[in-house]
């Protein structure tokens, strides 16, 4: 009775306790009628979205092992339907504010094609294991802020409970696997309004989640995320490099951000990459809160979890992230609906509101994040005066080989400015995981930066 009525007060959309616990009786829901991590395994009433059938772990013909690309496994399949401007209102209530903004501006040119739903997600056991562990034994520290290092391995909260439970599923997403993921040409462009494209980055990334990285004892367990980038372009900033170190309890052990600029030749802290600063490389259309849709401290905004609904989201975009070519995925006013995938899927709903005497650009937003990655698909962003602001929608693909949901590609689309961006793209080159971590010795900024340069 009590999984019965958590479930029905989460799908109806009401809000719920913030330190409510998960109790044993929940908890033995987790690989019936939930899978491991939280999802409903049970496809919906009029067959939408089918039911979890463990993912996909088979690689489809004419795929390369570490060629940095992946085959399509749904190449062939056609679009079930369109949505445009003309017939949106039939679809409103699975559609974000902001793909009802660009439908509305752009009645001739964009559209979302929406094609059959696959529930992709797979998982390592390991994962699953420790997922499965932290059902009843992980809680939120500090009024949501903070997570125990205990709950490493694992998403922390299968059966979230509270908004910030849910934002922390999505920091400490299985993500990047047991060792890194790197791109040696992660490009970005910005188009202002006048649909002129401008190339603002070209970056050779490296991506660990220490999270999961419970056989490293070098490790500091409180870290969850380290990424690092080096610049390639434009010329003026080429050999730059940008190092961002994400924790456990952001309160006792804030971002620690680091940059080495080659005039100055050394490496030192950089405290101004944070919540509502412009991140330069992507053209100051996004911050640097808003990179993977949410990075950084929740001190900020107030996170509520409003439930479950079935909305449109980009999904198993694998046309977009490996076979649109470059100069194709540009319109003037946004990205080329035809290299675009929409599935309906269940995703959890998180409003934020930002705190009474706190300062930031945004006064609300809202995410929308699927059930079976807690990846953020859609997000909406609202400013002072209640305008909508910014629009960004974020694209996955299911690397089927090493059992890693992964979703980095996205769009960015800023109403106030006008303009739009395509972000973190790497057609060439393509993207890369590996097994195996690097030591810590080998991970501090000056050998990453030593490392780097001498590419």
């Amino acid at each position: 009775m009590k999984l019965r009525l958590a479930l029905a007060l989460a799908l109806g959309g009401l809000s719920l306790p913030v330190l409510a616990a998960v109790s044993q009786q929940e908890a033995a829901e987790l690989g019936k009628d939930l899978t491991p991590w939280g999802a409903i395994k049970a496809g919906n009433a009029d067959g939408t979205i089918p039911a979890y059938e463990g993912g996909l772990k088979k690689a489809p013909p004419g795929f390369q092992p570490d060629s940095g690309f992946w085959v399509d496994p749904f190449k062939d399949e056609k679009p079930l339907f369109r949505i445009t401007a003309a017939n949106a209102d039939k679809y409103a209530d699975k559609l974000s504010e902001g793909q009802k903004a660009l439908l509305k501006r752009n009645p001739e040119t964009w559209y979302m094609d929406v094609y059959p739903s696959h529930r992709t997600t797979a998982y390592p056991d390991a994962v699953v294991n420790a997922t499965l562990r932290n059902a009843t034994g992980c809680q939120v520290q500090k009024d949501g802020l903070a997570v125990d290092p205990a709950c490493r391995g694992g998403l922390p909260f299968p059966i979230p409970k509270n908004g910030n439970e849910v934002m922390w599923n999505q920091q400490l997403r299985y993500k990047i696997g047991p060792g890194y993921s790197t791109t040696s040409s992660s490009n970005s462009w910005v188009i202002d309004t006048n649909g002129q494209v401008t190339k603002t980055a070209e970056q050779a990334t490296f991506e660990e989640t220490p999270f999961y990285q419970t056989s490293q004892t070098d490790r500091d367990p409180m870290m969850y995320s380290r990424v690092f980038s080096l610049n390639n372009f434009p010329a003026r900033r080429a050999g730059e490099v940008i190092v961002l170190n994400d924790y456990l309890d952001p309160e006792a052990k804030p971002r620690r951000s680091f940059s080495y600029t080659p005039g100055q030749r050394r490496v030192k802290l950089a405290p101004e990459f944070n919540f509502d600063t412009p991140v330069a490389s992507q053209g100051g259309v996004t911050l640097f809160d808003e990179l993977q849709m949410f990075s950084g401290s929740q001190d900020r905004f107030d996170y509520k979890l409003v439930g479950r609904k079935e909305m449109y989201i980009p999904y198993n975009a694998y046309k977009f992230y490996f076979d649109c070519k470059q100069d194709e995925q540009f319109l003037k006013n946004h990205a080329n609906p035809a290299c675009e995938r929409w599935e309906l899927h269940r995703v959890w709903v998180v409003e934020a509101t930002l705190k009474p005497g706190m300062r930031h650009v945004y006064s609300k937003r809202t995410y929308y994040l699927d059930e079976d990655t807690f990846g953020i698909g859609l997000y909406d962003a609202w400013d002072k005066s209640g305008a909508l602001y910014r629009a960004i929608f974020l694209s996955g693909v299911q690397i089927y080989d090493k059992n890693i949901p992964y979703n980095v590609k996205n769009v960015v689309y800023d109403f106030n400015k006008g303009m739009w961006a395509l972000l973190n793209d790497a057609l060439k080159g393509g993207y890369r995981f590996t097994d195996e971590p690097y030591s810590e010795r080998q991970m501090n900024p000056e050998a990453i930066v030593s490392r780097v340069t001498q590419r």
